[in-house]
């Protein structure tokens, strides 16, 4: 299987300051723009069980992504990066993102 053809997985967490308002002017954006490049959301709660180390946040998803080509270009595309930079620079406290070759 070449890499084109194996998904990646992008883990997130984050803390939402105001969840009504990061849904309002970011989740239901995104939804769509992660559809459109083939992307699925595979698991998100804001209630996660950590079972080792420590996660403060409220807000934590599993993302599936056709390839890792398809995650890095879709993190850098100009339709996500406004809604990325809300994202960091407004709507939350903290965050992290980590994408992961599938097999």
């Amino acid at each position: 299987m070449s890499d084109e053809s194996k998904p990646a997985y992008g883990m997130v967490q984050l803390n939402m300051k105001d969840p009504a308002d990061f849904m309002e002017r970011y989740a239901q954006h995104v939804f769509p723009i992660l559809d459109a490049w083939g992307i699925e959301m595979i698991a998100g709660s804001m209630t996660p069980t950590t079972k080792e180390g420590s996660f403060s946040g409220n807000w934590a998803a599993v993302l599936r992504f056709p390839s890792m080509e398809v995650a890095e270009a879709w993190y850098n595309s100009a339709e996500y990066e406004p809604f990325k930079n809300l994202r960091i620079n407004e709507l939350t406290d903290f965050g992290s993102c980590v994408f992961v070759d599938g097999r």
